[in-house]
Order: structure tokens, then C-alpha cells, then sequence
């Protein structure tokens, strides 16, 4: 296995709940999963500086991590993807595949934000189909972390730079025989192209000149006439179908 590497965010105690760090009524809940105790600490104190942010919990494990999501259920997990199955095991690259699927099971509301060190087609293809809504790198700075937790806590997807390109390289072509716009309205399509560009929903309302309630209404709808559970899948979707640019 290659090795690990623990970024300047590197720096709670292993498995479990911890106090809150941090955090106000009504703030952002966040679990973080990493098998690296030093990660976790630097994580929590970084985070902890920011009063709304709320640590609820912590786990090095993939079961331990499932636990506390299910007694918690926090807005936010940073979930690592190369982790132990369970508490005394090794490390294994499906270990954050497998609690992601498990937490959006038994927590849908909880967004999912991998953090890791690594970019392997196999591991973000199978971290995105498990539920995963963003996807960064342990070389992103502080500020970008946070932002990501924010913008999950309001559904939005963050993708490291590296691992978009990894993602349209992949969904680019057209599936042969299918018609990606039927079911849609003329609307849900263009809320679905800003999408795939990377809009917020503040951005749509902007450039459609609609109100972001009225954007969250279009996503959701289109979302369910696609068969698809986020704005990351609907972006790949998009990408896939060939509608970008039409």
C-alpha cells in the first residue's frame, strides 16, 4: 500500500463520540473518520477555531465510524477512505467506501465529505456510487476544507480540481440509444447544465433570475425523474450524457 500522507491538516482521541469542539446552536455538526490519530487532531483543532462548527465525534475505523454517525447523526462526515474495517484491523482501501454507504443507509441527511490522500479511479468512482457528495485531496488547504463543509451542509458537492478532470475524463462520452432530456422540462435543464459547471444554487438563481428556493425545487425534482440521490451524480450524469455545451 502506498504511503499515507498527512498534509498540513494532520495534527480526539480513536473511535467514538467526543465533546463538542467548538460549535452554536444551530451550527454545523461534523463527524471525522481518519485511522491516523494525528489527522484527527489536527482537524479538530483547526475546525474548532470556527463557532459554528460543532465536533460531535470521531472514528479510525469504518464500524466505529458507522456507530457514532447513527448515535449523532451529524450534518457533516470528513471521511478518510483507507481504513480499518473494524477496531485492530488493517487498513483497507474499501474500509470508507463501505461506512459511506452504510452512513447514507442509515442517515440520509448526513453529507459525506471524503478527504484522502488518494486519487484512484477505483477508489472515487466507488466512493461517489456509495454516496459520497464531495471528494477532496489531503493537499487542499484549511480554508478549502471548511468551505466544503459548509457548502455539504447545504448539499452542494466540492470536487479537488484532480479529481473533476479524473471525472469528466471518465463520463464524457455519450451513452449510445438513450435520451438524457426526457422527463426534464426546458428549466431542469439548464438548472442541470449550471450544475455540471459547478454553480451553487445561489449562482443559478443568479444567472436564471430565479429565487433559490425555486433552484431547489428544480434540483430535487430533476433528481427524481433521473434516478439520481445528489448534485454530484446529476453533474456526472450531465457530463456523461454529452449536454454540456448544448
Amino acid at each position: 500500500m502506498s504511503q499515507r500522507n498527512t498534509s498540513p491538516l494532520a495534527g480526539g482521541t480513536e473511535g467514538g463520540s467526543s465533546p463538542l469542539a467548538g460549535g452554536i446552536e444551530g451550527g454545523i455538526t461534523v463527524f471525522v473518520v481518519d485511522d491516523h490519530d494525528v489527522v484527527r487532531k489536527g482537524l479538530r483543532f483547526y475546525l474548532s477555531t470556527h463557532p459554528e462548527i460543532a465536533i460531535v465525534g470521531e472514528a479510525g475505523d469504518a464500524e466505529t465510524a458507522v456507530e457514532g454517525v447513527a448515535e449523532h447523526v451529524p450534518d457533516v462526515v470528513l471521511m478518510d477512505l483507507v481504513l480499518p474495517l473494524q477496531p485492530g484491523t488493517e487498513p483497507t482501501d474499501n474500509g470508507g467506501v463501505q461506512a459511506t454507504r452504510r452512513i447514507r443507509q442509515i442517515s440520509p441527511r448526513t453529507q459525506v465529505v471524503v478527504l484522502t490522500s488518494f486519487a484512484h479511479d477505483e477508489l472515487i468512482f466507488s466512493a461517489i456510487k456509495a454516496g459520497a457528495l464531495s471528494y477532496l485531496l489531503k493537499d487542499a488547504d484549511a480554508e478549502t476544507v471548511l468551505n466544503a463543509i459548509h457548502a455539504a451542509s447545504r448539499g452542494e458537492a466540492t470536487l479537488h480540481p484532480r479529481i473533476a478532470q479524473r471525472l469528466m475524463a471518465e463520463v464524457t462520452a455519450p451513452a449510445p440509444g438513450r435520451d438524457p432530456a426526457a422527463g426534464l422540462t426546458a428549466r431542469e435543464m439548464e438548472v442541470l447544465r449550471l450544475i455540471a459547471q459547478g454553480c451553487t444554487n445561489a449562482e443559478i438563481a443568479t444567472d436564471l433570475v430565479i429565487t433559490e428556493r425555486t433552484v431547489k425545487a428544480h434540483v430535487s425534482n430533476l433528481l427524481g425523474k433521473l434516478h439520481l440521490s445528489d448534485r454530484t451524480q446529476a453533474a456526472v450524469y450531465a457530463w456523461r450524457e454529452g449536454l454540456i455545451g448544448e
